[in-house]
């Protein structure tokens, strides 16, 4: 069975020197590019970790190495030392690197396999008691909020159950986006836009992003613009808005697509939400690999 090549050289470049170190005792860690294929395969294809192609390696190794590396915080770590070597193949303040970030959500469907989270198992650490499933119309499902430069590329991802809203989860999304610097000095977590639909328009949002100097380019909704007329005088000015700055947030619909390309984060069939958001961040560093 032949396995299309998902780790390009050049991507695994940039990649290797990122990667843990081999194990101080026991047996030394399986090859990590393999490793990172089988991952990578089994997202793509949505297939079940017992299908693993043999070239691929077994799929106990690819599956606790994800586990494993979901608890302690490596995927995570990974994606930032990726982003800073965006940041020192462009300039802090680059066009290229892209500041102005748009934040939306996507929601995906759970499948019978993650279905019995709730039920079984122990909660691990940093795993929400919910396992990010919640029961909508359509059934369980989970949602994923995401916040992606102007480039079309993650900068962070968050996921929470199906049926909460969008801008509950806003301020975690925005605490997510932590970009490593050229040289010293602290992660940038400021971007200078921030572009969302609707779903978004809360005074909250809004005094938020002020506080933090960022520009808010969010819409209105009607009932919001009619309240506001209702109380005349009262109900202050509207807030500002730039229509044509707004057109960019383009962006976070094509880097929602990039990432449910993948058919394995299309539908969710981790048990664990923070297997599932690791298998995101793996995703997320390929795309900026692939750059």
């Amino acid at each position: 069975m032949s396995v299309r090549l998902v780790i390009t050289d050049a991507m695994w470049d940039q990649i290797e020197p990122l990667m843990p170190a081999d194990q101080v005792r026991g047996r030394r860690w399986a090859d990590h590019r393999r490793t990172l294929k089988a991952i990578a395969w089994k997202y793509r294809t949505c297939s079940p970790w017992r299908d693993l192609p043999d070239e691929l390696g077994p799929f106990q190794t690819a599956h606790k190495r994800l586990i494993r590396w979901a608890m302690d915080g490596t995927w995570e770590r990974i994606l930032a030392a990726v982003l800073a070597a965006a940041v020192l193949a462009a300039a802090d303040d680059a066009e290229d690197l892209g500041w102005t970030v748009s934040v939306d959500s996507t929601a995906c469907r759970a499948h019978q396999h993650a279905a019995e989270a709730r039920r079984r198992g122990r909660r691990k650490s940093n795993e929400p008691d919910d396992h990010a499933l919640g029961r909508s119309r359509g059934g369980l499902s989970t949602k994923i909020h995401l916040a992606s430069n102007s480039r079309a590329r993650p900068f962070a991802v968050h996921v929470t159950a199906g049926l909460a809203g969008d801008a509950p989860a806003f301020e975690a999304v925005m605490a997510g986006i932590r970009v490593p610097r050229n040289g010293s000095g602290r992660p940038r977590t400021r971007p200078d836009t921030v572009l969302a639909d609707r779903a978004y328009s809360s005074r909250a949002i809004r005094s938020h992003l002020r506080r933090r100097g960022i520009h808010a380019v969010i819409p209105q909704p009607s009932d919001q613009v009619g309240h506001r007329l209702r109380r005349g005088r009262a109900g202050g000015r509207p807030p500002a808005f730039d229509a044509e700055v707004y057109k960019e947030r383009n962006t976070v619909e094509r880097c929602i697509n990039q990432l449910e390309q993948w058919r394995g984060l299309a539908l969710r069939t981790d048990k664990l939400a923070i297997v599932h958001q690791a298998a995101l961040h793996l995703a997320a560093i390929l795309v900026w690999a692939r750059h």
